[in-house]
């Protein structure tokens, strides 16, 4: 079956206040702690076909990532619309402008049952390197419609070393009932910076 891709606009039923993402799950590789990213440029990449929403949500994630010392960049002002699929494309242009690192986001589920875990980052092969997790990320996502009285909803975050492309850090957070949006993307990618930042990525040399 065709996997659906992915819209990240909301239309949910109303809802309590959404609260502050949390993250359940998170991984960091061994050669993480020598990694350091704070005053390097950082690329924001959210992984979605509706253009506005990506556009507002990689410069809500940029200022974020700007906030806890690193230069955050909104990839859409880095790749062009037409070869954002291509990883070979993306990985020409992250190189181009001399950036250290790439964010990666993405919403996997609504279902905590099937978020996932530091089993899969750790050894899956499409997980491993950015050259693996790019065409795996824009061909499995999923679409989020309404329908629920209370919805959890699941999205991923994964760092990765544009040089050695490898996987540097990976979280799962889960935000329930958001009001829309934006709001969603808020609460994730700010939860996202200070997880980042919390463990030691953000530190300077």
């Amino acid at each position: 079956m065709r996997r659906q891709l992915i819209a990240w606009s909301l239309v949910l039923l109303a809802a309590p206040a959404l609260a502050k993402a949390t993250f359940t799950a998170t991984w960091k590789a061994p050669e993480a702690a020598n990694v350091r990213l704070a005053g390097k440029k950082v690329v924001g990449l959210v992984v979605s076909e509706d253009l506005n929403l990506r556009m507002s949500s990689e410069e809500e994630l940029a200022r974020s990532l700007t906030s806890k010392g690193l230069k955050g960049l909104a990839a859409y002002t880095v790749i062009p619309k037409e070869e954002i699929h291509d990883k070979d494309r993306a990985q020409a242009w992250f190189q181009r402008i001399e950036a250290a690192a790439v964010v990666v986001m993405r919403l996997v589920d609504v279902s905590k049952e099937t978020t996932p875990s530091v089993v899969v980052w750790s050894s899956a092969p499409y997980y491993s390197t950015l050259d693996a997790y790019y065409p795996y990320a824009w061909g499995a996502t999923f679409n989020l419609g309404g329908g629920r009285t209370d919805i959890t909803v699941a999205v991923e975050t994964l760092v990765y070393d544009v040089t050695t492309r490898k996987m540097l850090w990976a979280g799962t957070s889960e935000s329930t009932n958001p009001k829309d949006a934006q709001a969603l993307v808020k609460s994730i990618v700010d939860a996202a910076a200070d997880r980042i930042k919390k463990d030691g990525l953000a530190k300077r040399p």
